[in-house]
């Protein structure tokens, strides 16, 4: 049964415009115009090297977070999660579902993005292990913030909140700005939220070939606590 609703959830995700602009178009379009274009000073080397780390935690949060968060949010008012809650399908078996659908379509991503950054003159390095460690991470925390908005806002609070997050975090996460040229007060705090340790970990690893970044999979690891644990606290299927 999970499988089949796995699959199930995975199909309606790919298959609506605007999960698909999210997930894939989105991502591609800002990693193909910034690593082409001169437009915001990356520091030495490839702009590519610091982007497609960046670009890679920002496909996570679209899809974990986002997508994840709209899409929830919008069957639950319209009665299907009340529907599915009282089939003989578990709920937590549904959130599972859900879970693995989110996986398939970052696996998706991943292989997307990093084939365009390859081809743009991308040289990554690092331990995969590390870098998958922190993917996962990342899903977890970002899959608990977008169910646990899905779960206590109106769908449209949701659809409005989750795209206004998105574009935040897209400007002050370390995606495509270095957190570096925020003022040092700002940084500390930037520092702190969920997209910036991925990125951020993700660019230690994969650009400079760091080892294990204990301090961003710390705060990710916060984040995935927390925001999991409250989403199963408050979550409301009706």
């Amino acid at each position: 049964m999970i499988g089949a609703q796995a699959v199930l959830e995975t199909k309606m995700l790919l298959r609506n415009g605007e999960q698909l602009l999210l997930t894939a178009v989105i991502p591609t379009l800002l990693l193909v115009l910034f690593a082409s274009v001169d437009i915001v000073d990356t520091g030495a080397g490839e702009a590519v090297d610091f982007l497609a780390p960046g670009i890679l935690a920002l496909a996570v949060m679209s899809t974990a977070f986002t997508g994840q968060a709209i899409a929830t949010g919008f069957e639950r008012r319209y009665g299907v999660l009340k529907r599915l809650a009282a089939s003989p399908l578990p709920r937590w078996a549904l959130m599972t579902a859900k879970t693995l659908s989110v996986l398939v379509t970052e696996a998706l991503q991943v292989a997307l993005l990093t084939a365009i950054a390859l081809a743009l003159g991308w040289s990554p390095h690092g331990d995969p292990g590390t870098v998958l460690l922190l993917l996962v991470l990342g899903t977890a925390a970002f899959s608990g913030l977008g169910l646990l908005m899905a779960g206590t806002l109106k769908a449209e609070a949701t659809l409005a909140a989750a795209n206004l997050v998105f574009l935040l975090l897209l400007v002050g996460g370390g995606v495509i700005v270095p957190l570096d040229k925020f003022p040092g007060a700002v940084q500390d705090v930037l520092a702190l939220l969920p997209i910036s340790a991925l990125s951020d970990g993700l660019r230690d690893v994969l650009r400079d070939g760091a080892g294990m970044p204990w301090g961003d999979l710390g705060i990710l690891a916060v984040w995935a606590v927390v925001g999991l644990a409250a989403a199963g606290r408050f979550f409301r299927w009706e």
